[in-house]
């Protein structure tokens, strides 16, 4: 800090030498600031402490006597900058898959690059992440669109929060049950109990739906309940306590690798196409500092990239990140299965159904509007008429892969 010190400090005396301030006005001996970044330069409040100035002959000599505030506008490299704090809230843990981008983003500097610094909190579903984010207690969250489409009313204005970045553009939501089960689609769960993390989750508004497309009424034909997250879960299901689990697909392939094989049921191809989660803000934020999320949404995409072009670099910086998630023993096929994982999560996000690489961030409201008439119609959603344009926004999409992206694979590849 001391050598960061005596650098600005080094630049602004050369910058009131240059203009002739420095002799007009004061000479330097202790300085307290601070560092306010705009889109095009830094501006450091400089509070001049020492106890005798050398003043125009004008100024009346009391002002000597009292500190006096300089504001100069000046252009500092990047590094002076005081990073951008970003706390992300997230509706369910983090594992190898999700945790791993968020690994080496940090462990490559994506983050530092963008001059931020990123926190992640877990709270309890997506019906805990929308109050705290309306709160500003957070900058982001993560959350699945259904627990804010639900809260819409048609004779209100939006909820002040949007999307602005696709981070799940395929529903990877399953309804699974034991492989040697008696369910074979989701008709069969009559007289069933499914299990979901927390009756906070964002997950259940379209499972009751869903359950409704087959006329099953949840409540009277089909219970959901509280079955705990990952292993809680898996241990319910086994002991038939709850006879299918809705997780998503990650947490089934982990189930699975521990033993217990599962059947998916077969969504409708309309909820199957629906955005799983994004990222979403505060509008204020997005008004007021598009910037600011701009730059994350470019240092997610460049570590999304990583991963897709080498899995195993980033299972390898979540195990570093989490060492209590690391294997204990027979490490290179813990590895093998990760990077199946991280594959399988990955490839919706980066591709299309046709193979074709998605836009980043980029959201598809036909799909949307398309999932939403259904919601209402199943009793979901309030009107299926909602303004999808105010919720969901694609107005820092193309900022979002500014960079090289051919370099950046070429460095993933490189990775060991």
């Amino acid at each position: 800090m001391t050598d960061r010190l005596a650098s600005i400090v080094q630049k602004i005396d050369g910058y009131a030498v240059k203009t002739g301030h420095i002799g007009n006005y004061f000479s330097f001996e202790r300085i307290v600031f601070r560092i306010y970044r705009t889109e095009f330069m830094v501006t450091l409040g400089i509070v001049l402490v020492k106890p005798q100035f050398r003043m125009f002959s004008g100024i009346c000599p009391l002002l000597s006597l009292v500190a006096t505030i300089v504001t100069l506008g000046l252009c500092f490299p990047k590094d002076v900058h005081a990073q951008d704090r970003l706390k992300i809230g997230l509706a369910i843990p983090s594992t190898v898959t999700d945790g791993g981008v968020q690994a080496i983003a940090e462990e490559l500097g994506f983050f530092k690059q963008e001059n931020l610094q990123v926190e992640y909190v877990v709270l309890p579903g997506a019906g805990a992440l929308l109050p705290q984010l309306l709160q500003k207690t957070i900058t982001i969250a993560l959350p699945l669109p259904e627990t804010l489409l639900a809260s819409h009313k048609p004779a209100e204005q939006p909820l002040p929060v949007a999307y602005f970045y696709n981070a799940g553009p395929r529903n990877t939501l399953e309804l699974a049950v034991r492989a040697d089960s008696d369910i074979r689609s989701l008709a069969d769960l009559k007289g069933k109990r499914i299990g979901v993390g927390a009756l906070t989750w964002g997950t259940i508004p379209q499972t009751r739906a869903l359950m409704r497309s087959v006329g099953l009424e949840p409540g009277r034909d089909v219970s959901i309940v509280a079955a705990g997250v990952l292993g809680a879960g898996f241990h319910a299901l086994r002991e038939d306590r709850v006879q299918a689990l809705n997780f998503n697909s990650t947490w089934i392939d982990i189930m699975e690798d521990q033993g217990i094989q599962a059947r998916r049921l077969s969504y409708p191809p309309v909820f199957r196409s629906m955005v799983v989660n994004g990222f979403l803000a505060h509008r204020s934020t997005l008004e007021q500092d598009p910037g600011l999320l701009e730059r994350f949404g470019r240092a997610w995409t460049k570590a999304l990239i990583v991963c897709d072009v080498n899995p195993k670099a980033c299972i390898e910086a979540f195990w570093r990140r989490s060492p209590s998630m690391a294997p204990q023993a027979e490490r290179e096929k813990a590895l093998e299965a990760s990077a199946r994982l991280l594959r399988r999560w990955i490839e919706p996000i980066m591709r299309d159904e046709a193979g074709a690489t998605r836009v980043p961030g980029a959201f598809d409201l036909t799909r949307i509007g398309a999932y939403v008439r259904e919601m209402h119609r199943y009793g979901e959603f309030a009107t299926a008429d909602l303004p999808l344009d105010a919720y969901f926004s694609n107005a820092l999409v193309p900022g979002f892969a500014q960079f090289d992206r051919a370099a950046l694979e070429a460095k993933a590849r490189a990775l060991r």
